[in-house]
């Protein structure tokens, strides 16, 4: 292939003195996205890409594939309320999930919200819905066209009309409902003329909201003046509606201050008198108060693998805390349900664990803790969070996903001890063989580091195959097994797909994750480029054979590989990625991220972000990898100005044919998107990297 005519972008001669670093900023006027030189050059990058890639082979046919995978569906875990039961469900042909009911009389399903009906351009997502504690009415939020700003309603369960709403600003927000459905806890924002330019995206607040007055009037402030701008709350309230939490932490960081109160004491549900349960404690730590009054307190607190304690509600400081599940050396705690129906001998806790990146559940007695027995898994696979009867009872339901099975629920018998299926992923789908192997190699300061490996069966007697290896290796999330369209035609077409558990994640814990983390970022490239020479070394790849792919801090990690190391990779997948390190806390809802990166107010912090910014270390000259950068135009998470700076920079520095491209896309944002819209990008990327690593699609 040719070197492309790139579209012409002018280099501005912007350099700044910052802590004593001298920073130059060529392709600053790429930030401003409604500037008609940045529309232009925008424009003239649309043609370039298509001209590459519509024509690349295979295409018709990999579209084609990915519906139908996608096609299997999926369905979400029961929540029961007042006899009720919701869940979600997407079948073949429906773009989103769509939220249910079932009626406790006659069982008969019946659509509660489905985001078509809400708007026929599949660009509305349902954000989060929360039924009332006796499933009379249901608290939802939903978001046009990507933007993720979430507009609250409440709907009539019982008549499908809404009763409220809407109510704006509520963004990433909990909502938790008092008992009779007159009031809830709610996060909101302040509005835009109440706070300085720039920052209408932070200065959220706790609120008391009845429902059927005005929110801008009558809304009760309950907590979060005068606390720092970024911080983020959430608000519970236990099932007989005695005891409020509150939650804070400050941006992502790993850590959070939290309280309780008891709503009948005086000042009640206006004015609750909160008692800190921590305060000023680097951990992350969430209180539930049971069905038989006791508390129990969910910490990493002394375990960065994640315990359970027991406390009394009334008086939860630290010192009166019992541990009831320890830290496990070497598994991860994320989840416990309470079955204590009248019906079991005695009561029983089922304790969730992710086991280098593998999820299985427990069994323990509640009172003592004891582990019991264990719940039989069908697979090396990831569930959701288990879900039992607000009421009580012996039954627990939880999602279930691996890397072949799409999906569904499974439902655990705690008189018995059995699992089944409860509800499959409602499509059928002809999958293709896979073999999954887990292999453990060592990153360049010898921590060990594992990777999951997905490929057909006997590709290894077949040589080095066309290899995509991904990562995130942040903010505490863990890649776990799961079923996956894109992954599955790949494989399916001979490539091998690799995912490294990259430290910056979750899956060893706490310490894993602060071990990827701020002035210790580079241990996370380091264990890429580590995963990509085991791959080579094993024979499963070749260097002119191997992909790269990650979003949004995952973009930040593959843009720090294509540019650290740009003679290991053959083309890259960059999504919605941060590569402006120096300016990324200005864009979007970077000034939530800086525990996890640091700032570069900060001359040390400046130091680290410095030392490996994607954008700061293109040099000129240097032959890079095939580079697909991917962006969203309604992306108010990761600005987009990253990619379109990081896009001018590379294909004036590259001195390869390989090329450097850009896909636009309006109207979605960084997370939520159509099934039509997923295999509309799912196609576009992977045709492009077949076509360089050499995969006949």
């Amino acid at each position: 292939m040719s070197r492309p005519l790139y579209p012409p972008a002018q280099r501005q001669d912007i350099v700044e003195d910052i802590h004593g670093h001298r920073v130059a900023d060529p392709y600053r006027w790429l930030e401003d996205r409604g500037d008609a030189a940045t529309e232009e050059w925008l424009a003239a990058q649309d043609e370039l890409f298509h001209s590459v890639v519509d024509g690349l082979p295979g295409r018709d046919g990999l579209r084609e594939r990915l519906t139908e995978l996608l096609g299997a569906g999926s369905v979400g875990s029961p929540v029961w309320r007042g006899g009720r039961r919701f869940f979600t469900r997407r079948t073949a042909g429906q773009e989103h999930p769509v939220l249910y009911t079932v009626e406790p009389g006659d069982g008969a399903e019946r659509v509660l919200i489905d985001p078509m009906e809400l708007d026929p351009d599949g660009t509305t997502t349902l954000d989060l819905w929360q039924p009332d504690k006796e499933g009379r009415l249901l608290a939802y939020k939903i978001s046009k066209g990507g933007d993720e700003e979430s507009v609250l309603y409440v709907l009539d369960v019982a008549t499908g009309e809404r009763v409220e709403g809407p109510i704006d600003r509520c963004r990433y927000g909990s909502v938790a409902w008092l008992p009779g459905g007159e009031a809830f806890y709610y996060v909101r924002r302040l509005p835009p003329e109440a706070v300085p330019d720039g920052e209408e995206q932070y200065h959220r607040r706790v609120y008391l909201h009845r429902v059927g007055t005005d929110p801008e009037t009558d809304d009760v402030l309950i907590f979060g003046e005068g606390r720092d701008k970024t911080t983020y709350y959430g608000a519970g309230v236990s099932r007989d509606g005695r005891w409020l939490t509150i939650s804070a932490s400050e941006g992502t960081a790993p850590r959070n201050d939290l309280w309780i109160a008891d709503l009948t004491a005086p000042g009640g549900l206006e004015r609750p008198a909160l008692r800190p349960v921590q305060e000023g404690v680097d951990a992350e730590t969430g209180l539930h108060v049971g069905r038989d009054g006791r508390a129990y307190v969910f910490t990493d607190r002394d375990a960065p693998r994640s315990r359970l304690c027991v406390t009394d509600p009334a008086d939860p400081a630290y010192e009166n805390w019992r541990e009831l599940i320890p830290q496990d050396d070497t598994a991860v705690l994320t989840d416990y349900a309470i079955l204590d129906g009248p019906e079991l001998q005695r009561p029983v806790l089922l304790a969730a664990w992710r086991r280098h990146a593998v999820n299985e559940i427990t069994v323990h007695d509640l009172a003592t803790g004891e582990r019991t027995g264990t719940v039989p898994m069908p697979g090396l696979g990831t569930i959701g969070g288990i879900v039992e009867r607000p009421e009580g009872g012996h039954e627990a339901w939880f999602a279930y996903t691996d890397n072949v099975t799409p999906t569904g629920v499974l439902r655990y018998d705690a008189r018995t001890g059995e699992v089944d299926v409860w509800a499959s992923a409602p499509g059928t789908v002809e999958l293709p063989e896979i073999e999954s192997r887990q292999v453990t190699y060592a990153s360049l300061d010898g921590t060990q580091v594992r990777m999951l490996v997905i490929s057909r069966p006997g590709a290894a007697a077949e040589g080095p195959r066309p290899t995509i290896l991904y990562g995130y290796g942040g903010f505490n999330i863990s890649l776990t097994p799961a079923y996956s369209a894109s992954i599955l035609a790949w494989v399916e077409a001979g490539g091998v797909y690799a995912i490294a558990n990259l430290r910056g994640g979750s899956e060893e814990g706490e310490e894993w994750h602060r071990a990827g983390m701020r002035d210790r970022k580079q241990n996370v490239f380091d264990d890429f480029h580590a995963a990509a020479e085991k791959l080579i070394a094993d024979g499963v790849t070749t260097s002119d054979r191997l992909a790269i792919s990650g979003g949004s801090n995952g973009g930040l990690l593959v843009g720090a590989a294509l540019t650290q190391r740009p003679d290991l990779y053959r083309a890259v997948v960059c999504s919605a990625p941060l590569l402006d390190m120096v300016r990324y806390e200005r864009f979007g809802l970077g000034r939530t991220w800086n525990d996890e990166y640091g700032t570069a107010d900060d001359p040390e912090e400046l130091g680290w972000l410095l030392s490996y910014s994607p954008y700061h270390h293109v040099r000129k000259g240097v032959p890079y990898p095939a580079t697909l950068f991917t962006i969203f135009d309604s992306d108010t998470r990761v600005d987009p100005m990253h990619a379109r700076k990081m896009c001018a920079m590379l294909q004036h520095a590259t001195s390869g044919d390989a090329p450097i491209l850009l896909r636009n896309e309006s109207e979605v944002g960084h997370d939520a998107r159509s099934v039509s819209r997923s295999v509309g990008l799912m196609t576009d990327t992977l045709s492009f990297l077949a076509s360089q690593t050499g995969l006949d699609l």
